[in-house]
């Protein structure tokens, strides 16, 4: 879930059909012991596929060689090679572009990081009010449209997996999402990620801090 909203923008445009599952790679093992899932990847670049039940960094490259040696099938002889940059633009430029990014603040006090997630939680009942926080710090902010606590029911084994993360969802595409991990006796973990969701073409080649900004600085 937590991942880059990309692949959900290019599965709905495909009409492909894809699983959003809690962090942690078993999810993924249910999916392909079922045959219901062959390609999979998580927010810190592992990608992997159902040929084993863990990230593979070698089937990654290996899948990056394929698409290139696809995309320069016609061109082998030609002046100018087809890129990986090529292609990452020409997706952008057909399905936008997410810029992404995650910061981990560590070693929090665990019943405070408890209580900020359970205020948060009380807030997802008034997006009014969520809104007009938002705006009263930034103005060139999209609107909150949705808020939610991500919970997912395993279509295989049926069990279900709750507080997996608060999740604001704004008019644009954009979104922050916070989820607390490692909580015990060294503290918790919150990890906050965010992520602004670019359609405009002219506005896609932007540097990353750049397009962030609105949702970063305070």
């Amino acid at each position: 879930m937590p991942t880059s909203a990309a692949l959900d923008v290019v599965a709905k445009s495909l009409n492909l059909k894809f699983f959003e599952v809690p962090t942690g790679w078993k999810f993924f093992g249910n999916l392909m012991d079922a045959g219901q899932c062959s390609i999979c990847g998580e927010e810190s670049f592992g990608t992997g596929s159902d040929h084993i039940r863990e990230k593979d960094g070698i089937w990654a490259v290996l899948a990056w060689l394929s698409i290139l040696a696809y995309k320069n099938k016609d061109n082998i002889n030609g002046d100018k090679l087809v890129t990986v940059e090529d292609i990452v633009r020409q997706h952008w430029a057909t399905y936008g572009r997410h810029y992404y990014t995650r910061y981990d603040y560590e070693n929090v006090d665990a019943g405070g990081a408890k209580d900020l997630m359970a205020n948060m939680v009380k807030m997802m009942s008034s997006l009014d009010e969520v809104n007009t926080i938002v705006k009263g710090a930034r103005s060139d902010v999209s609107k909150v449209a949705n808020a939610d606590e991500f919970e997912y029911k395993d279509p295989v084994d049926g069990s279900v997996s709750k507080h997996q993360g608060i999740r604001f969802l704004f008019e644009d595409g954009s979104r922050l999402v916070f989820r607390l991990s490692g909580t015990g006796s060294e503290g918790a973990t919150i990890r906050l990620y965010i992520e602004q969701y670019e359609k405009d073409p002219s506005k896609i080649g932007r540097d990353s801090q750049e397009a962030l900004a609105p949702l970063v600085s305070p």
